[in-house]
């Protein structure tokens, strides 16, 4: 279970981590809004900058919102069961989860190798590198494919032990 919960504590730390980038693209937004209205001067640069901030964070912080159980779920079916239907629910759930993942993850790999050895450059005037968001695709792909792993576990553990819970305090990083 030691590696359950240090898996999961990395998870959050890294998601807790990530979040901040939202601040980083609010100030890029929000100089472009004033450059472009207040002075008649848009930038070149943020429109794409703030894709790659939005994109980065949404991908990196996936495997902290399944720890925290913020992604889409139809509770309809899982409020009224018992813990151990509950429980393979979110086994069979989390095994799609995984095997997306690591479609993902090794999709991700080669189009971060591609942009990497090919020095690919998105359109804009400025062309910037495609390789940092290529990567946080792989490493935010790789990081929710191994949350899932670990969540699949649970789930596992509870089929047959339906009171089973990570130590939340360890788990959380707190």
């Amino acid at each position: 279970m030691i590696i359950l919960n240090v898996i999961t504590r990395l998870n959050t730390a890294i998601g807790k981590s990530v979040s901040f980038l939202i601040w980083i693209g609010i100030v890029v937004l929000c100089y472009e809004v004033v450059a472009r209205y207040g002075f008649g001067q848009p930038t070149l640069w943020a429109h794409g900058y703030t894709q790659r901030i939005f994109g980065s964070y949404f991908v990196l912080v996936g495997a902290y919102t399944l720890i925290k159980r913020d992604h889409v779920r139809v509770d309809i079916f899982l409020n009224s069961r018992s813990p151990r239907r509950n429980a393979g629910l979110d086994l069979l759930n989390y095994s799609f989860l995984v095997l997306w993942g690591l479609v993902l993850t090794r999709e991700g790999w080669f189009f971060f190798l591609d942009a990497w050895q090919f020095n690919e450059l998105d359109d804009s005037a400025l062309g910037h590198p495609m390789w940092p968001p290529k990567l946080a695709l792989f490493v935010g792909s790789l990081l929710i494919t191994i949350q899932g792993i670990v969540e699949a576990t649970i789930a596992l553990i509870r089929l047959f032990n339906p009171k089973f819970q990570l130590k939340e305090a360890e788990a959380n990083g707190t």
